[in-house]
């Protein structure tokens, strides 16, 4: 099965937060899918957690070969349904992005962002309970 996995669930597995284990096992044996936005949205993470002195570099050079070794394939986003749904949604492109991966695919959302997660489910996108 595709799963469509976002920036959040994947910074919990790299950075062991809590929620990590449960989030592998969701992920063992399926097909983790998501936009090309993907890494920067990454990258974008451990420079906030750099600004909250949560992360070192040394500690995200790591979570960066972490996140390297993840099987992840990259999919297109249909932007103008991506900016639709950023608009009904309120929610951001890089968020909307998501969202379309997961109707186009028809597969199910990974996240523990709550306002992603709420979006999702108002538009009848299946979620994964982390």
């Amino acid at each position: 099965m595709d799963i469509v996995i976002d920036t959040s669930a994947l910074i919990a597995v790299i950075v062991a937060e809590p929620e990590r284990s449960k989030i592998i096992d969701y992920t063992v044996g399926n097909a983790l899918i998501g936009p090309g936005s993907i890494p920067w949205e990454i990258g974008n993470a451990f420079s906030a957690m750099f600004k909250q002195d949560r992360l070192t570099l040394s500690e995200a050079q790591k979570g960066l070969s972490i996140f390297q070794s993840i099987p992840l394939r990259y999919v297109e986003p249909d932007f103008s349904n991506a900016l639709q749904l950023s608009k009904s949604t309120h929610l951001y492109a890089y968020d909307a992005y998501i969202l379309d991966c997961a109707i186009r695919y028809k597969s199910p959302l990974l996240t523990l962002d709550r306002r992603l997660k709420t979006a999702a489910q108002t538009i009848n996108i299946e979620t994964l309970e982390v």
